[in-house]
């Protein structure tokens, strides 16, 4: 019988998981929050945790915290509800070794603790294979050979690939893990190709490098790096490599890679994004109510106007309440495009183009409302940036609503009396091109700065939908860019974006290189 630790708010949940885990055989272990379920793992030391994330106090990712630095080999499986993606890919990257959403089923409970109860065996038998290593070297030859032939099914039977390979770099070692991942058989591979060609170029120079301790201080080691490994059939599979320069009477003579197939958890990742981007949507409903009927009480004002001028002959208040019916229809059309690009994955359509005139097209979309609002609009373009490949449509949507948030921060500015100023300026950088937004407005508070990103989070009341920066970062994370920002109240924000900038004379025939 083994123990199993479970960690939740809820009395509910804990009352059904230990029902369950009863009936399967576990002994089971409750506590009603992180600090207890600390307590209740130093003195039991169960070999299975299943904690909540989300929980008062310590939540879920402390509690993984503290338990992997009392037992790195403790299986610990979270428990998420929707809207805890960044949390849930939080914990997988900490080594939680699965996680299972709300509402727990039956079926997904059985696979999560299989999979953990694997690990663990395999784990126990690493252990007492390395305990029992010194003696058995001292035994007999009949001894070493069992123990010759205990290690290679130890590695034939790993989950994961493992490569080994001599001074020549030269294949030595091939797994079933690694024939399985890569496509090839051992009798390919061993003796017959270099470790090298299983990666990409870029990513073989990197891990050899530091595999032989170039960038790890000499210890010649790689941990948990995630890069991409090459099939056989030239397919990219992204895994998690682990590698150590192997020695003998203080030479270098080999080296062994180890390959965990991170396809699954990848698959996993973009599910609870997507989960992630369908429940937004839903609470999109009830998160702008408020803006939604702003819109429809300026769309009946504007109507109203028009009517009443019309039946009264009055052109003025026939302008002015035409003007507010455009200008609603406007925040209609930018509401529905951000939940259009916000809620469906859109892969970039790169094209020859130039940085400058993107930048330029948003200065002339800007530039009235810019007038109007008393604001000075300025550009600040780097000549020297060349033709390069970008999805334009990209960098053209972000500049917008930087731009318009900006204008929007010095409309905010109590300071009356300042000069404000918004500047659109453009840098060429060894690898990427640059987009800068500066004003000069009312700035951010160290509060509003943390939630900046947040979905729905806005500062312009009524005015704003919170979804203009969360667009702007997804259609950033797309294209491969970055986007940070500096602010200081008072004193204005600066929101900088770098996307990579593609030359076109890196483009073949058959797409980019």
């Amino acid at each position: 019988m083994s123990k199993i630790l479970v960690i939740d708010d809820e009395e509910s949940i804990r009352t059904l998981l230990k029902v369950s885990l009863s009936h399967k055989g576990y002994e089971v272990i409750l506590a009603e929050d992180g600090e207890s379920g600390i307590k209740a793992f130093r003195a039991s030391r169960p070999p299975i945790v299943i904690t909540d994330i989300k929980m008062p106090g310590m939540d879920g990712i402390e509690v993984l915290k503290h338990i992997k630095q009392v037992d790195p080999d403790t299986r610990i499986i979270v428990i998420t509800g929707h809207g805890e993606m960044e949390a849930a890919i939080e914990a997988l990257q900490l080594e939680a070794s699965d996680f299972i959403n709300k509402p727990v089923t039956d079926e997904a409970l059985s696979v999560a603790l299989k999979r953990a109860e694997e690990v663990l065996w395999m784990k126990q038998k690493l252990r007492k294979y390395t305990t029992s290593l010194e003696a058995m070297v001292e035994e007999a030859t009949q001894e070493l050979r069992a123990a010759h032939d205990f290690q290679k099914n130890l590695i034939e039977s790993s989950i994961d690939g493992i490569i080994a390979a001599d001074e020549r770099k030269r294949v030595v070692v091939f797994n079933d893990g690694a024939a399985r991942l890569l496509g090839y058989r051992a009798d390919e591979a061993i003796g017959k190709m270099t470790i090298e060609q299983f990666f990409p170029s870029k990513v073989a120079r990197k891990i050899i490098a530091l595999m032989e301790g170039d960038a790890q201080t000499g210890t010649e080691r790689l941990v948990n790096y995630e890069g991409v490994v090459r099939s056989r059939d030239a397919e990219e599979i992204p895994v998690r490599i682990s590698g150590a320069t192997l020695f003998e009477n203080g030479y270098a003579n080999g080296m062994v890679c180890f390959l965990q197939d991170l396809r699954e958890i990848k698959r996993l990742q973009r599910e609870l994004i997507e989960s992630e981007r369908v429940s937004a949507m839903g609470q999109a409903v009830a998160g702008m109510a408020h803006y939604i009927k702003n819109i429809l009480n300026g769309l009946q004002g504007g109507v109203y106007m028009v009517n009443t001028a019309m039946k009264k002959n009055k052109p003025d208040l026939m302008t002015k309440g035409w003007a507010m019916v455009e200008n609603n229809i406007g925040k209609i059309s930018d509401l529905v495009m951000n939940m259009l690009i916000y809620s469906k994955e859109r892969e970039p359509d790169y094209v020859p183009c130039q940085p400058n005139d993107i930048a330029e097209e948003v200065y002339d979309l800007m530039r009235e409302k810019a007038i109007q609002s008393r604001v000075r609009l300025v550009k600040d373009f780097d000549p020297s940036i060349s033709e390069c490949f970008l999805d334009p449509t990209g960098p053209h949507r972000c500049l917008l609503n930087l731009v318009a948030n900006a204008i929007d921060a010095c409309i905010f500015d109590p300071q009356e009396d300042k000069q404000w100023v918004v500047t659109i300026r453009t840098r060429r950088e060894p690898d990427f091109v640059r987009f800068d937004v500066i004003d000069n407005g009312i700035g951010m508070t160290e509060e509003v700065r943390k939630k900046v990103f947040e979905r729905f989070f806005s500062t312009k009341g009524g005015r704003g939908t919170g979804l203009g920066l969360l667009v702007t970062r997804k259609i950033i994370d797309e294209q491969g860019g970055r986007i940070s920002f500096e602010s200081q109240p008072g004193q204005g924000t600066t929101f900088t974006m770098r996307f990579p900038a593609r030359p076109t004379a890196s483009v073949t025939t058959g797409g980019l290189a």
